[in-house]
């Protein structure tokens, strides 16, 4: 059984970031179809790090003024951001900018959104550590 603990330390080596509501499987190996505006390309998945778990890690590009529902995630989403900003609000948090070299993680279950307002797109990694078998991302 993965203790809250272990599953935080599998966490904290991953490299991710907000993609916003992805309507895949967890167990999917391909995006979904385009959300105006998102781009997401998988970069990769495995099994694990612990039996019921997967872990997806995915690139994506947010282009201006889009805004990313809020949504959960049945597991840690881990990420850093590559080029441009971002605002994250995540649920019991005070709303971050986050900035190329940024990194930023959403516990399991955690409502967040976000919003790009600048001129220039931003870029991501996203990794997330889920339950096998349920949706990468529900509407909150």
């Amino acid at each position: 059984m993965l203790t809250r603990r272990g599953f935080a330390g599998f966490a904290s080596c991953a490299l991710c970031s907000l993609t916003g509501i992805l309507a895949i499987e967890a167990e999917a190996q391909t995006p979904p179809a385009a959300t105006p505006g998102v781009k997401r390309r998988v970069l990769g998945q495995t099994e694990g790090p612990a039996p019921g778990y997967v872990t997806i890690t995915a690139e994506v590009e947010i282009e201006p003024g889009v805004l990313v529902g809020r949504h959960t995630h049945p597991g840690i989403e881990s990420g850093y951001i590559l080029e441009g900003e971002i605002e994250l609000p995540i649920e019991g948090q005070p709303t971050r900018v986050l900035k190329a070299g940024d990194g930023f993680q959403v516990p399991a279950g955690v409502p967040h959104a976000g919003s790009k307002s600048g001129a220039k797109p931003v870029r991501l990694v996203s990794t997330y550590i889920v339950e096998k078998g349920k949706p990468l991302a529900s509407p909150a």
